[in-house]
């Protein structure tokens, strides 16, 4: 063994390259190791074992092991796989080295051309438990000792690339730097293979290199030629990128990371940051590497109003061009929403220099990312074929904010590699190919929650990282297209719709084939509503226009499939306008269809066109029911619960707002209970009060029967059929119906209508009436789901009608009833003892026992989750196992999403408190660390969930759009006096339902995310709230204030309504779940 103080040249070589830092450092000191060894590089894997043999080096042992154990693996096969194989790699980024080192470990010749000559980005990127264990299981920690040092899991680029780089040089691979890969040179005859065009020209040896394999990983904006990539758009998204220097002092380590904040479920921080800054963000997120660094997405009319874009322009690139983008204002920008989230720890920031000497600070549009529709393709060309793969950004351009680009990058280049595998294997090109599209199929779904847990055994097989693995998914017979022989297809972009097909492009197009379920024919629809209305008397349904206009054919339909909201006989007498606006308002409220035209206009027959559709909603949900009388209960509902469940909460929340307005003026709200006899009165045409849900049979305003279901609440412009949104009995464009404030998107449940100037506003900019208080604890996280009272979370969907079906409210004069709470028996035993009235002189309270401290102190020690939150255990690194024996999961320590920002210090104090208390401090060193860094990969995992959903909501947004164009189209022709032939009218109308069903598909997706939002804030508003409580109940009873203890009064009523609220999402969930169950095939009772 060779002494730490050997003078041999090789060991100073190798020194120099562990430590090397820059690319050009790295590749000078390999060349003077192989040199002192005298071995040439680049001899691909038998170069690897000739350096071990010779670097008997005590540093180098420990390198050597583990990658020995890598290579040892049996489906490398001793690095006899790929022996014959040749394979040329393009880019040199993450994912590119990555491949390259599993194919130089198969045994395949590696030639890797790379276009720059340095590496220069340091944006940081959030690493997956798995790929943790495999950069570790290549020797990070030998080439970077800081790896996985911190409390979140990152890296930044550039020590990724160092890192990567060197395990490549050391396996044998061939790279060639300021080489531009510009296309494929096709062999021009037979015998020869397959190479590569390059820029500038390169050596002899590269210019002939003829290879089998081309894997690229080029990114984003360069995909070979023959793919064919299709466009994913959501609404506008400006991300900023900066990194700032990091010093490394003591102040600065001591600064916390931020795994992420977002607006959807914690708009408190963001309102804080705004009223501090002006500076308006929907998300941040702070790491701490090499850099300082952040990033986030800022709002376009932000940047306007503070300079940092010059105008306003509709094409994104030269919206966010140089030309357009104030450089002095974009740093001031940042680094002003860099000193909030940090609370001002960070001292003087000082920009990074970029590649080029500048400031790293970036702005980019992410509103649009490619995909490739295949993942791999096979070209021949006079016998001889090559095997073309993508991985990387080229393969899928990553959504930065959930972290999953080195992720699911280095998933692809395991793929990737595998099919490299199969292929030098002798396997059939077409079998290849099939094998590698069904594994591609897997990549956009998978998550650290649905890959195998042990990421120890994680390898080449794809088998051992994906659960329920199934290679022949996709069938040889449907890659035949991947398969070219002369590979003359040019790239091709085209636009994704989201919800998985292009509508039909208007009224001029050629039929589409009808979707699965689809509405069907007109003929089809009147069969059916004539099947659901048979039997009821004086219900005679001949059409889909003039049967519907006396109201009783539509009261029938909605009393067949809901028969306990009322007898027929309690119609008799009823005139047409008001049953009409009872079976649309029962229709909405009990089955979640939305109308889509005013009760005024069923019964004039002014849009026959609108009742289509709408009869349509109800065929295409409920079609597949039996039309038995009173068949249909809450379980077989065939329409989207969370849009029942939205609804109901939107108007119950409205109620209860009324209820408190009047109540805080000193009315009386005489405890009204639901009604079901009709209000005679005649529509007025003033603006109507807030909604009740209770009075099921009061015909809708004037203002909506008044033809506006044409015309546009708040615009007055013209509406049609798919661009008509309802809300509060009035119609909108969606692009209309947003806060008057922030113009941001409104959803059931997040709006209100302020009773002054009648405009809609989201709950974080709704303005205070003058009648409250101060508002100091009326922050944004406690308006937007408030207090629950009569019933306002209702398990069932008929609450607001009949309320025996629900829990029965009390009604009081003073105060609602509170819903009663559903708590698990160690939840109960911890809140029994404490004090939950304040007294009204706020004298003392009777000291609380003292088991209730204890109870608390040993279920924050034991548990450390908050009181209604099931207990989660995070996939963590293997390398933890030390620090996993003494540290329970956490699913509530996130310490970055206070209004203030100082939660870190809070949760480290009540750490130290319960630590020396309890002794743990010196028994376990690491206990507290393992636990703010458990909280950290928990609020991580929350704020992923947000920006998926955030995306989603996006997609959807832009696909709702696309449809409105198209039925607007559709609509024109059907409606206009044309000499079209009925077949062709036909045609468009069915094309028309088809674009209905799709947009109700996209709101009931909508609804759904929307019931993830509420639950991701309700999440949020107890953590807060929990860790508000912890802090009062360690202090000592002595030591408590009469303001102390009315304090933790109201922050534990305010933490018992959040867990109410939280308990009928979870009854709402479990009753999806078990109508899920109940609605399978097979399915008994």
């Amino acid at each position: 063994m060779a002494s730490p103080t050997s003078t041999n040249p090789a060991h100073a070589h190798f020194e120099s390259f562990l430590q090397a830092q820059l690319c050009q450092d790295v590749l000078s000191s390999f060349q003077g190791l192989c040199g002192a060894l005298g071995i040439e590089p680049g001899g691909g894997l038998p170069q690897y074992h000739k350096i071990k043999a010779q670097l008997n080096y005590w540093s180098a042992k420990s390198l050597w092991a583990k990658l020995d154990k890598r290579a040892g693996q049996p489906d490398y096969q001793q690095g006899r796989a790929c022996a014959s194989t040749k394979c040329l790699v393009v880019g040199a980024g993450p994912c590119g080295l990555r491949a390259a080192v599993e194919l130089a470990l198969l045994g395949a010749r590696v030639v890797l051309v790379e276009k720059r000559t340095k590496f220069s980005r340091h944006n940081v990127l959030h690493l997956w438990p798995f790929t943790i264990h495999d950069l570790r299981a290549l020797g990070a920690k030998k080439f970077y000792g800081r790896f996985c040092t911190g409390t979140l899991d990152h890296i930044s680029i550039r020590q990724l690339q160092l890192l990567l780089l060197k395990v490549a040089l050391l396996l044998g691979v061939e790279i060639h730097w300021g080489v531009t890969f510009i296309g494929l040179q096709p062999p021009p005859k037979k015998g020869c293979g397959w190479r590569a065009q390059l820029q500038p020209s390169p050596s002899a040896q590269l210019a002939n290199y003829e290879f089998d394999v081309l894997i690229s990983a080029a990114g984003g904006k360069f995909v070979p030629e023959g793919f064919t990539v299709r466009e994913m758009r959501g609404k506008l998204a400006i991300g900023i990128t900066a990194n700032f220097v990091n010093g490394r002092t003591v102040e600065e380590t001591q600064v916390p990371e931020i795994s992420g904040v977002a607006r959807i479920y914690n708009q408190s921080f963001f309102q804080s940051l705004l009223k501090a800054t002006g500076i308006d963000l929907e998300n941040i997120v702070y790491y701490k590497d090499d850099t300082h660094y952040f990033v986030m997405t800022a709002k376009k009319q932000c940047l306007l109003r503070l300079g940092v874009l010059r105008q306003d322009w509709p094409d994104t690139d030269r919206l966010l061009g140089s030309a357009n983008v104030v450089p002095e204002a974009l740093q001031h920008f940042v680094r002003a929403a860099a000193d909030f989230a940090t609370n001002g720890k960070l001292g003087k920031l000082e920009f990074a220099k970029d590649a080029h000497g500048r400031p790293d600070i970036s702005a980019f549009d992410f509103t649009s990312m490619m995909r490739a529709e295949s993942s791999a393709r096979v070209q021949e060309k006079h016998g001889a074929r090559v095997l073309l793969g993508l991985v990387g950004d080229c393969l899928v351009e990553p959504f930065w904010p959930l972290g999953t680009g080195v992720a699911r990058g280095f998933l692809a280049a395991f793929d990737a590699a595998w099919m490299v595998k199969r292929w030098a294997e002798g396997a059939g090109p077409l079998e290849v190919l099939a094998e590698r599209e069904s594994l591609y199929q897997l990549l956009s779904q998978t998550s650290p929650d649905n890959m195998h847990r042990n990421v120890a055994q994680y390898g080449l097989d794809p088998a051992t990282r994906y659960p329920n693995l199934n290679l022949r998914a996709v069938t040889p017979n449907q890659v035949r297209d991947l398969y070219d022989v002369l590979a003359k297809e040019p790239v091709r972009r085209k636009s994704d719709k989201i919800d998985g097909g292009k509508p039909a492009t208007g009224p001029f197009s050629t039929a589409q084939p009808p979707l699965s379920g689809s509405t069907g024919t007109q003929e089809e629809l009147l069969h059916w509503c004539q099947e659901q209305t048979a039997g009821y008397p004086g219900v005679h349904v001949t059409d889909l226009s003039s049967s519907w206009a006396d109201g009783l054919a539509l009261c029938a339909l909605v009393h067949r499939l809901r028969p306990g909201l009322l007898e027929p006989s309690e119609l008799q007498g009823l005139e047409a306008l008001e049953a009409t606006a009872w079976a649309l308002r029962m229709a909405e409220h009990e089955l979640g269809i939305t109308p889509v035209l005013s009760a005024k206009a069923v019964v004039t027959g002014s849009d026959p066109l609108g009742l289509i559709a709408y009869l349509s909603h109800f065929h295409s949900a409920f079609k597949s029911m039996p039309h038995n009388p009173g068949s249909v209960t809450q379980s077989s509902l065939g329409t989207s619960s969370a849009v029942l469940f939205l609804g109901k909460l939107h108007r119950t929340l409205q109620r209860t707002r009324a209820q408190d307005l009047l109540q805080e003026n000193g009315e009386d709200t005489g405890g009204k209970k639901p009604r079901l006899e009709v209000d005679a009165k005649t529509p007025s045409t003033e603006e109507p009060p807030v909604p009740e849900a209770g009075v099921p049979l009061t015909p809708p305003p004037q203002h909506q029967e008044a033809g506006a279901g044409d015309l546009c609440a708040l615009c007055g412009e013209h509406l049609y059929i798919l661009e008509r949104l309802c809300a509060d009995g009035r119609f909108f464009h969606r692009s209309c119906f947003r806060c008057h404030t922030c113009e941001a998107t409104l959803w059931p449940g997040g709006y209100e209508q302020h009773p002054g100037d009648g405009h809609f506003y989201c709950l974080q900019h709704l303005p205070q009436t003058g009648h409250k208080e101060d508002g100091s604890d009326q922050g944004p996280e406690n308006q937007d789901l408030p207090t629950p009272d009569e019933n306002s979370m209702p398990s069932g969907p008929s609450a607001s009608v009949t309320p025996q079906e629900g829990t029965s409210p009390v009604p009081s004069t003073s105060r609602p009833t509170r819903q009663r709470i559903r708590l698990s028996s160690p939840e109960r035993q911890q809140l029994s003892s404490l004090n939950l009235t304040p007294d009204p002189e706020l004298e003392p309270p009777p000291k609380p026992p003292r088991t209730c401290l204890a109870v608390a102190r040993q279920a924050l020690e034991g548990s450390f989750v908050g009181w209604g939150m099931p207990v989660q255990s995070p996939q963590v690194p293997v390398a933890m196992e030390e620090e996993e024996e003494q540290s329970p999961s956490s699913s509530e320590e996130e310490t970055e999403e206070e209004e203030t920002v100082t939660l870190d210090s809070d949760t480290e104090q009540a750490l130290k408190i319960l630590a020396k208390n309890s002794g743990t401090m010196s028994k376990y060193p690491t206990w507290r660390r393992t636990l703010l860094r458990r909280a950290r990969e928990e609020e991580m995992k929350r704020f992923c969930k947000a920006q998926a959903v955030q995306r989603r909501l996006n997609e959807i947004e832009t696909a709702l759009r696309e449809l409105e164009a198209e039925g607007m189209k559709l609509e024109l022709a059907l409606r206009s006096q044309s000499t079209s032939p009925e077949q062709q009218k036909t045609l468009w109308l069915e094309q028309l339902l088809q674009l209905v069903e799709k947009k109700n598909s996209l709101v009931a997706e909508e609804a759904e995310l929307m019931i993830t939002v509420q639950e991701l804030k309700l999440e949020d508003q107890q953590w807060q709230l929990d860790q508000e409580l912890r802090g009062y109940m360690n202090r000592e009873e002595f030591l408590k204030t009469p303001a102390d203890r009315q304090a933790e009064d109201q922050v534990l009523r305010k933490l018992l309504d959040v867990v109410n609220q939280r308990d009928a999402l979870i009854r709402f969930q479990e009753e999806c779940r078990l109508s899920e169950l109940a609605s399978e095939p097979g399915a008994q009772g």
